[in-house]
């Protein structure tokens, strides 16, 4: 998918379902670091992977853009849970990495604020949805822990995942 195309679909489905399923409005980006998203992941060691694939994928450009992205990011230990030989296949078969990591990504900001306390669904630039169920910490698609909530960046809202989601 083409830069062009992630932020078509990415405005697309914003507009659709700003809400999607969780409780009132979401908050307006308050908080925001400096750096953007790609910037992010590279100064964190454990987001290693992560980059690697972003590279692979060509998205760099598109996640280092203006936007208002929340990224779940899977840790490198997370990739490395992967059945043997899934992660390789992935980086070798650009359309398949891509499908996988926009379905980590929402084009809409969603802080911890937004998904403490809620159940819904939050949409993805890859078509698909994130179950939430933030009553207890916050999980994702059932058994996926957010580890980390809130790491701000200038184009978005970064929480680091302790597996890799796959679409359904």
């Amino acid at each position: 998918m083409d830069r062009r195309n992630f932020l078509t679909k990415t405005a697309g489905l914003a507009a659709a379902l700003p809400f999607a399923g969780l409780a009132g409005a979401l908050p307006a980006r308050a908080v925001t670091g400096s750096s953007n998203i790609v910037e992010l992941a590279v100064a964190t060691p454990d987001l290693s992977t992560l980059v690697t694939a972003v590279q692979a994928a060509g998205l760099v450009d598109t996640l280092s853009s203006p936007g208002n992205f929340t990224v779940f990011a899977p840790t490198n230990r997370a990739f490395e849970h992967l059945p043997p030989g899934v992660l390789d296949g992935l980086l070798a078969d650009t359309d398949a990495l891509t499908n996988v990591l926009t379905y980590h990504v929402s084009g809409d900001y969603y802080p911890a604020s937004a998904l403490s306390g809620a159940r819904g669904r939050v949409p993805t630039v890859q078509g698909g949805f994130i179950r939430v169920d933030g009553r207890n910490g916050v999980n994702l698609n059932g058994n996926v822990a957010v580890s980390t909530a809130d790491v701000f960046a200038s184009n978005g809202v970064v929480h680091i995942i302790d597996a890799v989601l796959l679409p359904h």
